[in-house]
């Protein structure tokens, strides 16, 4: 009995409560709903703005928006990396083309939602970079941020690609070239502050026709450049 009594009496689990903010800026219905539940489930909550966001994100505390890639999405860019408060706001785009998010690569835009807005991929991307909206960072951060690397692979051959996540031990890279596992590389690359850098490294995995890793040469002491930046990305 007491058992029973005490199944039918244990509190009812209460959802996240919310500890971030994002803002979801001009987006229609469907992905509108489909985003919100999913960073819901991670505790972040959802604001919708709407025309005034660059003025809004210059004066409102945000954590992160979610920015269609199409007209106006500079505007609002340029007036959050120009805000005091959100500078260093999680960026992401909703949907463009790959030539669309290289076009907005300078404002550091971390991660894109594909359109149509799928729940699964969605939910995926959210858990993926939930914990850097909600400033819970691991001891080795990986930060997820979309801009255009160059991979120089031998002295004859040299790709362009995107990154995925970067961290100061490597990153991972977007691109349907074929480079093998344990091929030697050297990357350039510029993120937000941090001007052009290169670094050796070693493809560490590969995907096929996906994506690629790359493990830096910790005796390359232009490393320090990068990890610096980092700290102070986290830091700020």
């Amino acid at each position: 009995m007491e058992n029973a009594l005490g199944t039918a009496l244990a509190p009812i689990p209460q959802k996240k409560k919310a500890s971030a903010r994002i803002a979801l800026i001009d987006l229609k219905e469907a992905p509108r709903a489909t985003l919100t539940d999913c960073f819901r489930q991670f505790g972040i909550e959802s604001v919708v703005v709407g025309l005034d966001a660059a003025e809004r994100l210059k004066k409102e505390k945000f954590e992160a928006c979610v920015v269609p890639l199409g007209p106006g999405a500079q505007a609002i860019m340029e007036a959050a990396r120009g805000s005091a408060s959100n500078s260093r706001m999680v960026i992401y785009g909703l949907g463009g083309t790959a030539q669309d998010a290289m076009r907005y690569s300078k404002y550091g835009i971390n991660a894109i939602f594909q359109e149509p807005v799928e729940r699964s991929a969605a939910l995926k991307l959210v858990r993926a970079t939930q914990t850097l909206v909600l400033h819970e960072f691991r001891r080795y951060v990986r930060i997820p941020v979309v801009t255009e690397v160059q991979v120089q692979v031998n002295e004859s051959k040299k790709i362009t690609a995107t990154t995925l996540e970067v961290s100061s031990g490597g990153m991972s890279i977007k691109s349907a070239d074929d480079i093998g596992a344990g091929q030697a590389v050297e990357v350039s690359f510029a993120l937000l502050t941090l001007p052009r850098i290169w670094i050796r490294g070693n493809v560490s995995w590969r995907k096929p026709k996906h994506s690629f890793g790359v493990r830096f040469d910790t005796s390359d002491d232009r490393r320090r450049k990068l990890k610096e930046w980092i700290d102070a990305y986290l830091e700020s």
